[in-house]
Parts: C-alpha cells; structure tokens; sequence
C-alpha cells in the first residue's frame, strides 16, 4: 500500500488533536492531587551544610490585623495588590533550620508540635535523636512547640540554649507555653549574650523588640556568611519592605522597627543570604535596598553553583 505526500502532510498535521484528546482521556481518569510544597532545601556554606525544613503553613485571614497596623486599609490594599498578593489573606510558614557542622548536627527552632516536626525532620533525612544541641531564637510558641511530644523531650539527646534575656522574662510571664514546653528543660539549658558562641562560626546576635530577649544567629565558614534572622520581620513584604509598619507579635513595636532597620542595612550591604523563619518556603534570600525601602530577593540558583 502507498502514501501519497498529501495524506503523509495530513496525518502529521492530525497527529497532535489525536494526541490531545488521547491526552485529555488520561488526565480524565486521574485524580487532583492538590498544591505541593517541597519539603526541604539543603545546600553547603563554607564547610557547614544547612537544611531548611517546612514545619508547617497555612492560610490565615484579615493579615491587616497583624501587618500594618498603623497604615490606612487603602494603602494596605495598594501594596498588597502591586505585588500580586491577596490583603485578605496570608500564607504562613514555619521554617525550623538545621546545621550540620562537620562536627555537630544542630537545629535552631522547633516548630508549632513536636509530631509535625520530627516528620518534616525525616522527610529531610534526619531522626529527632541525632541533634547535638538544639537552639530556642525565642520563646513564642511557634518555635518552641516542637521541643516536647507528649510529655517527653522530642530531641532526647540534645543540649539546649537560648538567650539569657529572653528566658528570664518569659521565666516570670506565667506564659503557658513556655511552662509546657521549655521549664521541664530547663536544667539542660546554656544560657547565650550577645555575641555568645553556640558552635565554631556560630554566634549569637542581639535582635530585641519582637521578643524582649528575640535572638538571630550569624554563620562563617570558609569566608561565607549567612544570617539566621528568625522573627526579625515575619512577612516578604508587609513587615521586610515596609520596617516602619507595626506588628501585632512584636512586644516593643520601636524598638522592632529599629532592630529591623538595623539588621536590613547589614544584609543589603553586605549582601548576605538570610533565612526568615516566616519567609515564604525555602525561606532563603537576600535584601536590596530601595531608597528608604527593602526589597526581598529570593534565592533562586546561588546556592547550587559549584565553587
């Protein structure tokens, strides 16, 4: 049997509507799955491996109520809406980091509960028992829900350490959750200043005003640098571009301005990575300035470069 060049050119030119509607047959009889997320990043500093995990998300409604609160709605709405953001709604992230480095596995923050902790933890390759020390930035409970699980410490084996500061306000706050899951540790725990030294190239910084004793964390290593910048600003866009905008969680609102301020400069300067524990997940990036603003620069592909 022969072809003719037109029937070959009108086969070809069916192909793809055949194609497709084979296609659309298939995607008929699979299921939605739904949005995913990664659950993990990790990537290399100087000597030092850095793992970020996804504690937790969800969508919270009205952010004005924590953002902004001293702006009108209107101008709320208007940023919101330039960056192609909902006002009316939020998307928060937990973000628990671990630092491996060479010598001690360490995990700065503990998430919302200790269950959904340890599975993020092992959807990154780690098991609650393997952490050398674990570090509290501060003490609400989204970062230190996580250190007990049912009763019992979920990191049996660790060291723990916190600011001096911040353990001794929350220590006579009669705070619920620092009764439930920090005092039963308190025994274990080494108690960090300003410039305090949690491992080789780890150092505690001064970060007051979202928590009296609020703490980030300043990695080196073989001439690289990274700031753990916790609760410093806890939204891309609303608290990091916008340092002046008061928030609900920050106890001192001037003095977390300034601190914001401060630690902004520094970064934009320096242009140094940080990681944001509310930033959207991978919740690594960087600041640019702006005139008298910021602007947050994800991570995109700096840290897959080979050296």
């Amino acid at each position: 049997m022969s072809i003719t060049r037109r029937q070959m050119l009108s086969t070809a030119a069916a192909a793809p509507f055949l194609a497709g509607a084979g296609a659309g047959r298939a995607r008929a009889a699979a299921e939605n799955l739904g949005p995913s997320s990664a659950r993990f990043k990790r990537f290399t500093l100087g000597d030092m491996e850095v793992t970020t995990i996804l504690a937790g998300t969800r969508t919270v409604p009205d952010p004005q109520s924590i953002f902004g609160l001293n702006v009108p709605a209107e101008t709320f709405a208007e940023v919101s809406e330039a960056a192609f953001i909902p006002a009316d709604r939020a998307q928060f992230f937990f973000t628990p980091t671990v630092v491996h480095t060479g010598q001690e596995l360490i995990l700065f923050d503990t998430g919302l509960n200790g269950q959904a902790t340890a599975e993020a933890l092992s959807a990154a390759g780690y098991a609650t028992d393997q952490f050398d020390k674990v570090v509290i930035s501060h003490m609400h409970g989204d970062h230190i829900g996580g250190l007990m699980t049912e009763g019992s410490p979920t990191f049996a084996r660790a060291q723990y350490m916190t600011g001096q500061k911040e353990f001794d306000a929350f220590a006579k706050a009669e705070n619920e959750g620092f009764e439930k899951n920090v005092r039963p540790l308190a025994e274990k725990m080494t108690f960090l200043d300003d410039g305090g030294t949690i491992a080789p190239g780890i150092t505690a910084k001064a970060a007051f005003g979202h928590t009296p004793g609020h703490m980030a964390f300043q990695l080196e290593s073989q001439g690289e640098g990274l700031l753990l910048a916790v609760d410093f600003a806890n939204h891309y866009l609303w608290s990091l571009a916008y340092p002046d905008w008061e928030v609900r969680f920050d106890q001192d609102k001037e003095m977390a301005a300034k601190t914001r301020r401060a630690l902004l400069d520094m970064l934009a300067a320096e242009k140094m990575p940080f990681i944001g524990y509310h930033m959207p997940f991978p919740a690594l990036g960087y600041v640019a300035r702006e005139g008298d603003r910021y602007r947050y620069v994800p991570e995109s592909y700096q840290t897959m470069l080979d050296a």
